[in-house]
Formats: structure tokens, sequence, C-alpha cells
């Protein structure tokens, strides 16, 4: 249910905090407790719960049980199985005087009754009765599962239970702490504590480290054992909150950073008042078959087992990937052949799998009458429009970041340096990087550097960790590498979250002035991620003067990121697109600027798409990685990469086999095949289609 809830993050104003440089500013405190009136002050006022951190060990929560100050109710979140009985249960809690009107329009309106919204319902009553009843602090807990009856999701709980009582106007008198065993790593806490939780205590993740402890696979204490969970789940907080600038845990508290994405609009309208609604889909019904499958998982089945797995890397039988081993495979023998016919199976393979991105849900109608190939604008100026993403010398190996250059200097295509510098060997060469990234950290910029740009790209986020700075391991830190960057072997190089030079879209014009007065012939872009409300953002940046502003979706690829910023932070660029491409057009400054997008780019149908939806130019990141050798092997932290395209080891570096033609041939067979969707759909041009939204349908 987690899943259904994207983080927001702070770009350009109000921007991230470093948790790392300024956790002296930060604090997971929390106030327990009766918030009154803030513009009255009386002694009464003091009268709260001071918590140290929202995480729970056992001895707090039985500490805050048994004190008597606070008055304490404990609520199960669970409902019966059982129809009959989860009636019951709700007529009791409504009264003998009214008949519920779950009930009601079941009865005379035909309208199905929903076991979960029943269960939910008798949940806000019971709430409102203890608040009633002078409870201070509220312990919702789905510990009383059994076989009979089912859990409702701790997000959907926590979240209606605030609402309701929002409406009935006694949200401040009670505080909840949420008993959980569905809740275990920091993005979960995280939605829990902003849809109004003040502390969770995930009472199946405790006991899954003791029951590690107890077997020996955990070379520790309990004690020591669960100390270091909390210590990681405090420290994920910490950065999860100073992505959006936030620094202390009251402010983070209800404030509902989040899209939302494949949930109903009706649903975050009655359970999530507030919450962006970016793409819908499930209701409360498919809620509900999602809750009891997993029920019934536990308790129908006679050996139940967890599922597979795979997030992070693909293992057969587990999660969908994208960039699966037979993709991999199918693009790989393309690059061997260098037969388009192989081509156009990668892209069809790519295209026709389980639906992974909002793209391939969607396709393209006709302009017009299809028209011959040959009248389509060439290969050439198609090309001049593709650019590689921003990897860096140093993520990458010397190597595999020298052919992805040299490729896109062939092709009149740009490639991006990265953050890490350059060799000063490769300036106003075939394997100069024509995009010089300016990123927090600063890394190798320096004014010859600035001066071999065709483009310098500001990156104020990154799709794959928005939020964060670049982090390269000291592992990965050769003296070749600290010396590109002007720092020392060995040390782990993390750039801050925010520009400590921009605090504003006025500073943002500033930085933008002076990278043009160091090479006035370059343009200069402005990198963001997707999110409601980078349209906004975007507009500031055309009216700060930047040439390009780059839209990044949160599927960027990097293997060196968090799992957590991986997995929940950011939004798809389909969506930020679109909102970019319509605020410019509101604020008469689509002229002023052009728009290019990156994150998961692969075929050409994915750029015709992008060209759709509003952009003009297109990002390749993975995909080229791809194409000179990379076999996912998800290993790009460790300094192992088995293909050498990802490491600084002269071990690892010695089995690269990236060939600049390979990488050339890639681009030319998707630049090939935009032609002849152009040809298929009667244009002659990208610029004939761009931002022609009438053009797409759903498939």
């Amino acid at each position: 249910r987690f899943r259904y809830f994207k983080r927001r993050f702070a770009q350009v104003t109000n921007p991230p905090i470093d948790p790392i440089r300024e956790r002296l500013v930060m604090s997971l405190k929390m106030n327990l407790g009766y918030k009154r009136n803030f513009l009255r002050e009386t002694p009464e006022h003091a009268k709260r719960l001071q918590i140290d951190s929202p995480i729970l060990l056992d001895y707090e929560l039985k500490a805050i049980e048994e004190q008597k100050e606070f008055k304490v109710v404990r609520i199960p979140i669970c409902y019966p199985k059982e129809r009959s009985y989860n009636i019951v249960e709700l007529q009791d809690m409504a009264g003998e005087r009214r008949i519920s009107e779950l009930i009601m329009d079941a009865l005379y309106e035909d309208v199905p009754i929903n076991d979960l919204m029943m269960g939910i319902e008798t949940l806000q009553r019971r709430v409102e009765e203890a608040v009633g009843e002078g409870a201070n602090i509220i312990i919702l807990s789905d510990r009383y599962i059994n076989r009979h009856r089912v859990a409702i999701p701790s997000l959907l709980a926590v979240s209606a239970c605030v609402k309701h009582l929002a409406k009935k106007g006694l949200s401040t008198k009670v505080s909840f702490i949420l008993e959980t065993g569905e809740a275990r790593d920091t993005h979960q806490i995280a939605c829990l504590i902003g849809y109004g939780a003040s502390a969770v205590y995930p009472y199946l993740a405790y006991e899954t480290i003791k029951s590690l402890c107890d077997k020996g696979k955990l070379n520790m204490s309990y004690e020591e054992a669960v100390l270091n969970y909390k210590k990681a789940l405090e420290d994920g907080i910490l950065k999860i909150m100073s992505k959006m600038g936030i620094s202390t845990l009251n402010s983070y508290h209800g404030a509902q950073v989040f899209d939302t994405v494949c949930l109903n609009k009706e649903v975050v309208d009655r359970f999530f008042t507030g919450t962006p609604v970016t793409l819908e889909a499930d209701g409360i019904e498919e809620i509900e078959l999602s809750v009891l499958a997993r029920h019934d998982a536990a308790y129908e089945e006679e050996s139940p087992k967890l599922s597979y797995g795979g997030d992070m890397k693909f293992r057969k039988g587990g999660e969908f990937h994208a960039w699966s081993p037979h993709v991999v495979r199918a693009l790989h023998k393309f690059l061997d052949t260098k037969d388009y016919k192989d081509y156009k199976e990668f892209s069809k393979l790519a295209e026709s799998q389980h639906p992974t991105f909002i793209r391939h849900l969607l396709t393209y109608r006709k302009l017009g009458e299809p028209i011959p190939l040959e009248e389509v604008q060439p290969e050439e100026e198609i090309l001049k429009r593709f650019v590689t993403g921003g990897m860096s010398l140093g993520a990458l190996s010397p190597e595999a970041h020298e052919v992805i250059a040299e490729a896109c200097n062939r092709l009149g295509m740009r490639s991006n340096s990265g953050e890490g510098g350059e060799d000063p060997k490769r300036y106003w060469t075939v394997k100069n990087s024509a995009i010089k990234q300016v990123a927090s950290g600063r890394f190798g910029v320096t004014p010859t550097y600035l001066a071999t740009a065709k483009d310098i790209e500001i990156k104020i986020a990154q799709g794959a960790k928005p939020g964060e700075g670049g982090q390269l391991p000291g592992h990965k830190v050769n003296e070749y590498i600290a010396k590109l960057r002007h720092s020392q072997p060995g040390v782990t190089l993390i750039s801050p979250p925010p520009h400590h030079d921009i605090y504003s879209i006025e500073d943002l014009a500033q930085l933008i002035h002076d990278l043009k007065q160091a090479n006035p012939e370059a343009r200069v872009c402005v990198k963001l991620v997707s999110e409601h409300g980078v349209g906004t953002i975007a507009a500031g940046v055309a009216k700060a003067y930047a040439d390009v502003v780059q839209i990044s979706g949160a599927e960027g690829g990097t293997g060196a990121s968090p799992y957590s910023s991986i997995k929940n932070a950011g939004n798809y660029w389909e969506i930020g697109l679109v909102e970019t491409q319509r605020v410019l057009m509101e604020n008469d400054l689509r002229d002023k600027i052009r728009v290019r997008v990156d994150g998961g780019m692969r075929t050409g149908k994915d750029v015709i798409i992008g060209a759709l939806l509003g952009a003009e130019e297109f990002g390749f990141g993975t995909a080229a990685m791809i194409a000179e050798g990379c076999v996912m092997a998800r290993a790009c932290h460790l300094n192992t990469c088995p293909t050498g395209v990802a490491t600084q080891d002269p071990k690892y570096r010695a089995k690269f086999k990236g060939k600049v033609e390979n990488v050339m041939a890639y681009f030319k067979a998707v630049a090939r095949e935009v032609r002849e969707i152009l040809a298929e759909m009667g244009a002659r041009t990208l610029d004939e289609i761009v931002g022609r939204t009438d053009l797409i349908e759903v498939r």
C-alpha cells in the first residue's frame, strides 16, 4: 500500500537540507497528547509527552502505556473477515438510533457492501468514542490479526482516523501511535508520520531481528541489532525530511508531502485529502482484494511463503524489471549482428512486456496519411536531439566514459560528463563530453572545463535520488579520480543535497548568468526531476534565462543510489513533462526555452511519446551503458562490475569490451525507428509533433 505514494522533494526554492553537515539543526523529537490553541498560553499547554524518536522500542511503548499522566487507549485496526460479524460490529458502534450509511446504501441503493469500508468506519467511530472519553494517546494496533480478523492497511487506518477527527474538530486532542507489523523501512514509516502518526512501533521487524539473532544469522546480540536497526531508520527519516527542506519531525508530521500514483481520486479525496493525484487506477475495492489476498496467503496456505524478492536485481520468479536479462540479451544480439531486424525484435520485446512505465499504456495516432520514408528528416537531424545521461567519470570507468563520449561526438549527439569533472587531455578532442555538468559538489569544475562545453548543465536533482547529492564510494576514488575531482584517494565523495549558492530562482538566475559569462557560446540547461509542481519551477527556470530545462523521471537507473530513493522518491517523467509543457504554455514561456526529457528511454517509440508530450530533446542513460556491454549486474557501488563499465578496479577494467561502433549502432537504430514512426504518422519532422497531445491515445 505504501507504493501508491511517491515522496516529494525540494528543488531550487527552499532547497533540501544537508542531513550530514547540517545535522545540528535537525530534530526527531515529537510531542504527544492534546495540542492546545497556540494563540493562548496556559500551564496546561505544557502538558505534552515528549519522545526523542518516532521509532519506539518495546520498553518505551510499555512506559507510555503504563504512565498515569495521559490517558492511553489501545484500539485494534482489524475487522472480521465474516461479513455478518463485521456488520454487527459496525452497528454496535453506530448505536440503536442510527443505521450506518454503508448499510443503508446497500439496502436501498443496491451499492455493494465493502467489508474494508465497514472496518474503517467502525475504527473511526471507536477512535471518536475514545477521544470523547478523554483519550490523549491512541495506540492503533494490527497485532490482533488472526484467521478470522483482517488487518486494515496501517497507512489507510491512521489517515482515515486523522481525517475523521479533523472533520469532527477533534484532531488536536489526541496523538496516534502505530503498533504495526506492516511498516519496516524508512519510506513506510515516513508515510505513516506524514499522514498523522506521531510514533511507530514496528513489532514484526523486531521479532524478525530476534529470530535472526536466535538462529545465529546475526553476529551480535539482539539489543545491539535492534539499536542498529533503529539508528538506521532514524538516519533514513532525517534524510527523507531533509529532501523537503524540513528540519524537525514536528513539521513533517501530518504534512502529506507525497504524490499518489495509481490510486483512485475518490479514495485520495476521502482518506488522503489534499494529496496530489497524478495517475488514477485502484479504488477501495482493489485495495480490499489486495488485503484479502495477503491475508489468505498467510492463513489459507498450508505452507506460507514470502515473495521471492528481486526488487533491486533481477531474480527469476521475482519482481519484474524493464531491463530484464532477455531484453538486455536482445539488445546485445543486435549489437553483435548490427542487423536492424534484431533491433526491431529488441524494440518489440521492450514495448510488449508487462507495462512498466506510463508510456507503455499509450500509443500514437496518425497526423495524416503515411508518407515515404525519404520525405522524413534524416537520421542525422534526429540524432542531434539525443543526449546521454550525466554518468560521471568515477561512477563509470575511464574507458566506458570515453567510449560514450566518442560515439556521441561522431554522431552529432551530446554526451554528458556527469559531476566528476573530466581529464583535460580529452578537451577539444573526439573524446570530449559536449555537456559539462555543474553539480552541488562542483567536483572538477574549472574555467577550462566550462570553456570546452557546448551545453553546461546545472544539476538541481537526479532522477534516481532526487533531493540528495551524488555519492561516490571511497573504494572507487583512486589517484586518477581524486586528481580530477581535486580530492584525496580513498575518500568517499558526497555532494551536498543543495547547491549552497542557490536558495531561490534569483540565485539560480545569477549562476546561469555567471556560467554564460564563463562560456558565452554554450547553452545552459537546468536539470529537474518530475514531481507535482515541477512545471512552476520550470517556469522559473525559463524566467532565469536558461536555454534548456530537463525533466528527469524517477525511473533513472543509477546502480549506486539508496534503495528507498530509487523506489519511492520522485515521479514518472510523463507526469512532470505534461505539467511543464502546460505551465510554460499558460505563461507564454514555451518559445523561450527548450525542453529535454530523460528516464528509462530505450526505443524510438519512447522518443515519439516524449515529443508528443512536449519534449524536443531526449536523454539516454542505462541504454547507452548496455550498448557498451553493461549486463545490469547491479554492482556499480561495489567497484566489482564484471564488464568493466562501472568500476575503477584495473582487474575488472581489463574486461571492458565496449566499442564506439556498438554505441553508435544503437543510437542510429533508435533514430531510424523514430523516422519510421514519423513516416507512419505522416509527419516530416519531429517539430511537427512536439506538444501534440491530441495525437496520443490509450492503448
